[in-house]
């Protein structure tokens, strides 16, 4: 079994997967032991008009047999490995095949983040690799299909961006029938399109340093430092006046013959690197940036951080939530103008069974992650109106792009989580509820059930309960309220323990 001192990372991109193993060093950065990188292609396919909401199933297999190969790189090496996908797979319109078939075939639960999500962790990667965290800067990651923009301060994002294009995204779009000049004009046209209304917020924010991650940015600086004159060809930043001219040279011979090899250029991203091109060239122009540096780590690495942090005893923020998952959620409250007294009182009430109850519903730390995340958030649709707020809150918690730290599954169970704090139960006609594991479905139930009761017993957004005993049995809950002036509070939390005893199995009394 992994001891837990090394850390298996696994990125599963558009166009490759990834995979970097650490062993963790107490007070030290962690070392990097292993790397390894297969290119797969899993989100080609947007020169048919899919624009990668479906995945190839010759491109699965490749990476499925990546994954395998990576789950014995990391058993060799005693490591728990961590794996997620980004752009391919959570734009792929049924993600469950691929996603079943990486855990029965290879062995990998893979976890499909949000854009959001990447580029935080992308970000947490580059500080890790670059002495930036001093100064304001911006981090760029070109993937196949997206491109995430982070705007920092210190080691905490103060934007974070992830835009629908890549290198292999643009090459399948504009590039699949040839490559001809006016191929080339509508390519710099659409990349402008997408950079047109993040533009003036990054501009404005004036970063004393930009870092390029990834393979485009890498080939780019490459390509740039061959050109170079003088013998410093390793080292120091890339000026924009140099990726003008690598621009030039790339498009003058992919005019000229589409098969030409070239220079500096890895054979499995000679037929995107045009689209990289044309991209870095725009991201330097749009967002007035004279020169950037090359990380080598990115996504990778960030989870290794993320992951070891995730492992370290934190603070009291947001109880035990880690510091950039109480960040997010607290900021999303805020957001909507959520009254956070009330949600703190009625979270501390569904904590409190949660821990009582544990023999009874088996739940993990993560589970509780979910109710503690679900019970900050659940009035937040009051933004939109007050009539079915419930599943106002569960919209805007699925598509909010400030919710950072937990990935695409956590965030859908969080928002159905608050999605049930009031009115109808889970039903099986509830087409996304419907769509979980049982498991999933149960444990929904459960912390649904735990929230409406932490919701009744402040009823009156007086916070008069003072304190709550909890006792147990194999049939029983008995919950036991102190404070005074009760009355609405427990009618409210008999009326609606009902969720809650059927999810359990028991009987659930409130006095």
């Amino acid at each position: 079994m992994p001891t837990g001192r090394t850390i298996a990372a696994v990125d599963i991109g558009t166009s490759s997967v990834h995979l970097a193993i650490a062993n963790i060093i107490d007070g030290a950065r962690p070392e990097i032991v292993a790397q390894d990188k297969l290119p797969v292609r899993l989100g080609s396919g947007a020169a048919v008009g899919n624009d990668m909401t479906s995945l190839d199933p010759a491109a699965v297999d490749r990476t499925i047999e990546a994954l395998g190969h990576f789950r014995a790189i990391a058993d060799a090496h005693d490591a728990e490995l961590y794996a997620v996908a980004t752009s391919a797979v959570r734009e792929s319109s049924d993600p469950s095949v691929f996603l079943q078939r990486a855990n029965d075939e290879a062995g990998v639960e893979v976890h499909v983040i949000a854009g959001v999500e990447e580029a935080r962790l992308i970000h947490l990667g580059a500080l890790g690799a670059k002495a930036i965290s001093d100064r304001s800067h911006l981090v760029i990651d070109i993937g196949g299909g997206s491109t995430e923009l982070i705007v920092g301060s210190g080691t905490t994002p103060e934007v974070l961006r992830s835009l629908k294009m890549g290198h292999v995204r643009l090459t399948d779009r504009y590039f699949a029938d040839g490559v001809s000049a006016d191929a080339i004009d509508r390519c710099r046209s659409s990349i402008r399109s997408f950079l047109a209304r993040d533009a003036p917020i990054i501009k404005s924010a004036r970063p004393a340093v930009v870092v390029g991650c990834s393979g485009t940015f890498e080939t780019m600086a490459r390509i740039a430092r061959a050109n170079r004159l003088s013998d410093d060809k390793a080292n120091g930043p890339i000026h924009k006046t140099e990726i003008s001219a690598a621009v030039d040279t790339i498009v003058a011979t992919r005019l000229a013959d589409e098969t030409e090899p070239i220079p500096n250029v890895d054979d499995h991203r000679q037929d995107t690197i045009l689209a990289g091109a044309l991209l870095v060239e725009a991201l330097m122009n749009e967002l007035d940036i004279e020169s950037f540096e090359v990380s080598d780590d990115a996504l990778r690495e960030g989870i290794i951080l993320d992951q070891i942090e995730r492992r370290s005893p934190g603070g009291d923020a947001l109880h035990h939530l880690s510091s950039i998952r109480a960040n997010s959620v607290n900021r999303v409250a805020g957001r909507y103008g959520e009254n956070v007294q009330h949600c703190r009182q009625a979270t501390d009430i569904a904590l409190r069974i949660f821990d009582a109850t544990r023999e009874l519903h088996e739940l993990s730390i993560d589970d509780r992650d979910v109710l503690e995340a679900g019970a900050m958030l659940h009035n937040i649709g009051r933004f939109v109106g007050h009539g079915a707020h419930h599943k106002h809150s569960h919209y805007l918690i699925r598509n909010t792009e400030h919710l950072a730290g937990f990935d695409e599954r956590e965030r859908k169970l969080i928002a159905l989580v608050a999605r049930y704090h009031r009115k109808s139960a889970p039903k099986p006609s509830h087409s996304e509820f419907a769509s979980l594991p049982a498991a999933e479905q149960r444990m929904v139930s459960i912390l649904a059930g735990m929230l409406r009761i932490g919701i009744a017993l402040d009823r009156t957004y007086r916070n008069l309960a003072s304190d709550v005993a909890i006792a147990t049995t194999a049939e029983a809950v008995a919950i036991s309220v102190f404070g005074s002036d009760l009355e609405l509070e427990l009618y409210a939390a008999n009326e609606r323990k009902g969720l809650l005893e059927e999810a359990l199995g028991v009987t659930v009394t409130i006095t």
